[in-house]
């Protein structure tokens, strides 16, 4: 099934699907007001802590354990958000005796491992119980799991049955260790692009153990004018967020995605930290830098082509945008 057939078949069904009457979100709520679902916010009975801001750790994969947390530190960040993954900063093989050594090379630097980033997709792979003990006895209380793709041999329907059964056996692993596992929207033929796709495979299942990593840039390529409603039957399964931003951009007469910083490109993050603090929205936020300023460490680069002091130039001017939006919501 091409994907424009698959979005139009999410987009029309899927409330029909869940039975849910037009102007009433997944919780029963009114959905009036397109940037809340209750008109104070669906996770308002306590207020949010202080968004807590990490670094993704792949763009210091140049560095060891030490040198990633003092730089990472010295930049102005609360933490790292760290790869444990294939060819990331800790292998998953390496898991028990490493990690250890990354978070506390981290913590030593004053800052806190608050998230992970995994290739998990199924409760009984291999080193997938290894990973979540290693995190869960660290205090790590999140990790985000790999992407799924649609199998075009089935339909879409029997697909969201199968991820849906997939994404419950991890959340019955994540409570046993006492950790939540967020799947990333990401733009493309991804299962969970769409966002509707990815809350009709969640929402029969625990937010306190399964949910989404809600990515606003992914959000944006992907329906530039919908997410603000997109995003509301996903907001109780919303426990960590990634910030970056980006513009369409005309190549050799093919539209392109050009990754750029914070503020220069089309996501409209006035709006979108309007969303996050209404419906207050906090957990730990890994700020994403994935354009070409930074030598190739935007891509995970083992050695980059720039100074170390122009890599945290560059990366200071994006945290010191994005703090700013913070400061503007109190966030």
């Amino acid at each position: 099934m091409k994907t424009i057939s698959r979005k139009k078949f999410l987009t029309t069904a899927a409330l029909a699907t869940a039975g849910i009457p037009f102007g009433l979100n997944a919780m029963g709520k009114d959905t009036t007001n397109p940037l809340t679902l209750n008109g104070r916010g669906v996770n308002n009975s306590t207020p949010a802590e202080k968004i807590k801001v990490s670094i993704f750790s792949k763009h210091l994969h140049w560095l060891n354990y030490t040198d990633m947390a003092a730089l990472a530190a010295e930049m102005g960040f609360d933490g790292v958000d760290l790869t444990v993954r294939p060819d990331g900063h800790v292998l998953p093989e390496n898991v028990a005796i490493d990690l250890p050594k990354a978070v506390a090379a981290v913590d030593k630097a004053g800052l806190k491992v608050y998230s992970i980033v995994t290739n998990i997709k199924q409760p009984d792979e291999k080193h997938t119980v290894d990973i979540l003990k290693a995190a869960s006895a660290l205090g790590i209380k999140y990790y985000r799991t790999a992407w799924f793709n649609y199998n075009n041999a089935i339909s879409v329907p029997e697909n969201l049955q199968v991820i849906s059964k997939q994404l419950s056996g991890l959340s019955a692993l994540n409570k046993q260790y006492h950790i939540h596992g967020a799947y990333q929207n990401h733009s493309g033929n991804l299962f969970g692009a769409s966002i509707w796709d990815l809350w009709l495979a969640l929402k029969d299942l625990d937010p306190a153990f399964i949910g989404c990593q809600y990515d606003i840039r992914h959000a944006t390529t992907e329906g530039a004018d919908t997410w603000a409603t997109s995003i509301q039957p996903l907001i109780p399964y919303i426990k960590t967020t990634n910030v970056k931003d980006f513009y369409w951009e005309k190549k050799d007469g093919k539209w392109e995605v050009k990754s750029v910083p914070l503020g220069g490109g089309m996501v409209d993050f006035k709006k979108y930290f309007g969303v996050i603090k209404q419906n207050n929205i906090g957990g730990p936020l890994s700020l994403h830098c994935e354009y070409d300023a930074l030598g190739g460490a935007q891509d995970g680069a083992k050695q980059i082509s720039i100074s170390k002091q122009a890599f945290t130039a560059v990366v200071q001017k994006d945290l010191a945008t994005l703090r700013g939006w913070l400061k503007d919501n109190g966030l």
